[in-house]
Order: C-alpha cells, then structure tokens, then sequence
C-alpha cells in the first residue's frame, strides 16, 4: 500500500484517515478538523492499529494546538492537556497512543507563544510519522530473514500498513520477504473484534498479489496439526517485560504454536514496550456487547444473554520465540528498559 493510513494535511488543516470499518467493501478518506471526531474515530477503530494510534495521537495534539492558538500560554497548555488525555482514554490497553500524544505534547510546553506552539506541535507529529514509516521497514527487513525461503505465514488481526503510518509491523515482515525474493503465502485469521483480519489483512495482502486465505480463529490448531503453518507472525499493542499484550486470540495461537513447535514471533517498535507496567496491572479493554450481537440484520444471540468482548488478551514472554523491532531482533527474557536505551546487542 502506498497510500498513508493517517497524515496531517497542510492546504485543509486537517487529519486525513482512511475509514478502515468501511473496508472492505468500500475505501474512503476523511478529514477530520476536531479533536472529538478523532476521539471517535479512535474509539470506533476507523483509526486503529498501535503504531497508527500513536501518530493519530501526535496529530491530535497539533490539532488541539492549531485549534486553541489564539489563547494565552497558560489557558493554551489547559485546553491542550485536556484534549489529550480525551484522546487518551479512548483506548487504554494500546501504548502507542499514549506515547505519541505525550510526547508531542511534551515539545510545547517550552514554547514561547501559542502559535510557536502549534507549528512545534505539528513538526513533532510530522517526525512522528517519518519515524514510524522508518521503523516498520526496518522491522520488515529485520524479521524477514527469519522466514524460511518458502513458507506459510500465519498472522493474526491487522499489523499491516493499515496499523502503521505506512507499510506494517507482521505484515511488513511478510512484504519484505517477498521484496527479498521469498516465496511466502500467508493464512489471515478472520479475527475479532470487528474481523480484522478478513477485512483489512486479506485486502492489504491481495492488493498486493500475496498469496492469502483467510480462517476462522478456531481453525489455526488444526492447521497446525496438519504441517500447513510454518510460522506465527503477529504484532503487538504493549509489550511489558513480562508479556505481550495484542488481538483476543493471540495467546491461544502462541500456545499452541508451542505445541507443535512452530516459531512465534511479535513484530513491533520499540515504541511499543512500556518499561512502567507488569503484566496484572495493564487494563484490558472490553468492547460493547453490540459487536457479536448481529451479522448484518441477522441476529447471532438471544437479546437476554450478556457477551464477554475482551479486545485483547496477554501472551507470556515465554511462549514467544522472537521480537522484531527496529533496533534488531531480541529474545525473552529481556529487560525493556535495556531496549529502550539501547542497551542491548542485537
């Protein structure tokens, strides 16, 4: 994919996004001009994905900035810090969103005026997305040479461009084995909530010319069992040093990917490691009973039964066999903190 799944546009002032519940059917952009559509957005997964989340959120904060300009310093640095931690309650289990709106809103607080402000607040975000586009392939580059020469992938939701600035974290690995010459076909699980994986990573991939077919979750351990996967490749929304944290149904591949000895690796940038949290204490998200309630018009479940719609579950650190990240690959144990400051040789 060429296209950007979200950017700042000069000529409107605005946030572009592709609406990505409306795919696969229908591909479309919107511009967003407040923080509140973008909060909506977010919280509906028309902008989803963590390394995507964290440049929405960057671009937030120079939107809340560009729209609150004309305030004095004081009453500017309020309205701002208010309309990032809306953003940030939208989504508490993903870390990336976070990390962009802080850091974006971090680079003003120095500033002289507003409207300096603003402008340092949009080259952030700007630098932001650049690093994202950067990262993702060198974590494509790093983790396709992990990929056999021939083999079948499977990957679970959506780590592909449409969860980045550009290009993809486990898809990106897919996409650059490919560029490298590898002949690498991939099994989409369908994925909830919100079948991601059937929506958004069959159509990346078959825009593409990659080879794919899309299973129900339920159907991966078979596949296993039967020699047709010879890899798991996911990406991640929080990884501490004790877990990783992405797409309900993620643990259950890796736990029996385990079984049958097959390689399980998470591709991610280091953006996504929090060195502040455990395991127990990161906040699980549980999305509106709604999403398994219909197909369409047709209803899935009796209206007097209650749903459990976890969005993401935990996968211990050792049931992974590898994490690809821009500074290289590293395996479990690790110490987040040595990532982060680039202590570790890898």
């Amino acid at each position: 994919m060429e296209e950007k799944t979200v950017y700042w546009d000069h000529d409107s002032g605005s946030i572009i996004f592709i609406e990505q519940t409306a795919l696969p059917a229908e591909y479309r952009t919107v511009s967003c001009k407040s923080v509140e559509r973008l909060a909506e957005a977010i919280r509906r997964l028309e902008v989803r994905g963590a390394p995507a989340l964290g440049v929405a959120g960057a671009f937030g904060v120079a939107l809340a900035a560009k729209l609150h300009d004309d305030s004095n310093m004081d009453s500017f640095l309020r309205l701002v810090r208010g309309d990032a931690d809306y953003l940030n309650s939208t989504r508490p289990t993903a870390v990336n969103l976070s990390w962009g709106i802080n850091r974006t809103y971090e680079s003003i607080k120095d500033a002289a005026s507003p409207k300096e402000a603003a402008e340092t607040a949009l080259r952030v975000a700007e630098e932001i997305a650049a690093e994202d586009e950067m990262m993702s392939l060198k974590i494509g580059e790093t983790g396709a040479k992990f990929l056999p020469d021939e083999c079948t992938v499977l990957t679970h939701c959506n780590a592909g461009a449409l969860a980045c600035y550009t290009w993809g974290t486990a898809l990106g690995v897919i996409r650059s084995a490919v560029e490298a010459g590898k002949n690498v076909s991939v099994i989409s699980c369908e994925t909830r909530p919100l079948n991601q994986g059937s929506r958004l990573t069959a159509w990346e991939l078959s825009r593409d010319n990659i080879p794919v077919k899309t299973i129900t979750d339920s159907s991966a351990a078979f596949l296993m069992k039967r020699g047709e996967i010879d890899a798991v490749v996911v990406g991640a929304d929080r990884i501490t040093h004790d877990a990783v944290f992405n797409k309900i149904g993620t643990y259950m591949h890796a736990v029996c990917a385990k079984h049958h000895e097959i390689p399980f690796y998470v591709a991610a940038p280091t953006s996504t490691f929090d060195a502040t949290l455990s395991e127990k204490d990161v906040v699980v998200e549980q999305r509106d009973r709604n999403e398994l309630v219909k197909c369409g018009d047709r209803l899935l479940m009796p209206d007097s039964v209650d749903a459990i719609n976890y969005a993401f579950d935990s996968t211990p650190v050792e049931l992974v066999t590898g994490i690809f990240t821009e500074k290289g690959a590293v395996r479990p144990p690790f110490s987040v903190d040595e990532i982060l400051q680039r202590k570790v040789g890898i």
